[in-house]
């Protein structure tokens, strides 16, 4: 009789045993796998030389006067590109000088361009802006997107995304705006090269993430452009003769960008 309790007992705290090890797998797998945040729209992250929601105040005060042709949504890179609308200002209001300007003015000439490029910008930023009116009435003809880089950034108010993550945000952007603005062509940017040697780990990520979103476009009949070529040395390194800290272009990286965006921009005249 004793044998048999013995039995009944080990086998029941087996299936137990089995039962919970089984159920804290599931739990700690639901756990472990993050949420995606660069999918989660959200105000401004971090701080930078500029305020952010004031930006965004403007921005809604300028684009239907403005009625744009052309709109350029990203983060810092586009944001100091140039462009009096909305103008590039500095925290205490004051103006900022542009980092291309005369690169600014052979791309764009007379055209009307609407600059939605703001510092520090990830694509959950992006996404905020785009939920909150930046693009709402417009009709353009042609918007520029160029976004991610800066969720490659790992700091105290957001975290590093994963490439596939990255990507995840930035469709989600592309179908944002053309939702927006179903009449517009639109130009998806690979991320641009960032940091000067090829072998950095964040020029890695940015790799890994510019080789999905070619899958990405693709399957998608998607227009995608591709700079980088022209951006880096036959060695891979990014200098500052076209950037100015091996991230931001000089004038010389946005006649780079500009020229490569020629066709599209001569398009809308045909």
């Amino acid at each position: 009789m004793k044998s048999i309790t013995t039995l009944l007992y080990f086998a029941i705290f087996s299936i137990c045993f089995i039962g919970c090890k089984q159920q804290n797998k599931q739990v700690a797998q639901t756990v472990e796998k993050p949420v995606n945040s660069a999918i989660i729209p959200v105000p401004k992250l971090e701080d930078d030389s500029y305020d952010w929601l004031v930006r965004h105040s403007d921005v809604l005060d300028v684009k239907d006067s403005l009625d744009p042709e052309i709109v350029l949504i990203g983060n810092s890179i586009t944001h100091f590109w140039g462009g009096d609308y909305p103008p590039l200002k500095y925290a205490d209001g004051s103006s900022r000088i542009s980092n291309g300007p005369a690169s600014w003015q052979a791309t764009f000439k007379n055209h009307r361009v609407l600059n939605l490029g703001f510092g520090w910008d990830r694509t959950q930023n992006v996404l905020w802006r785009l939920n909150n009116g930046e693009l709402d009435g417009l009709d353009p003809k042609l918007v520029v997107i160029h976004i991610g880089t800066n969720n490659t950034s790992e700091t105290k108010n957001a975290r590093m995304n994963t490439a596939a993550e990255i990507v995840e945000g930035i469709a989600a952007i592309y179908n944002g705006v053309r939702s927006k603005a179903p009449n517009a062509k639109i130009v998806l940017m690979e991320i641009m090269p960032r940091e000067e040697m090829p072998d950095n780990p964040r020029r890695l990520l940015i790799n890994e993430t510019n080789q999905l979103l070619k899958i990405y476009a693709a399957d998608n009949k998607i227009i995608l452009l591709d700079i980088a070529s022209k951006m880096l040395t036959s060695d891979g390194l990014l200098t500052k003769q076209v950037t100015l800290d091996f991230c931001h272009p000089n004038d010389v990286g946005y006649q780079i960008w500009g020229e490569a965006l020629r066709p599209y921009i001569d398009s809308m005249e045909d």
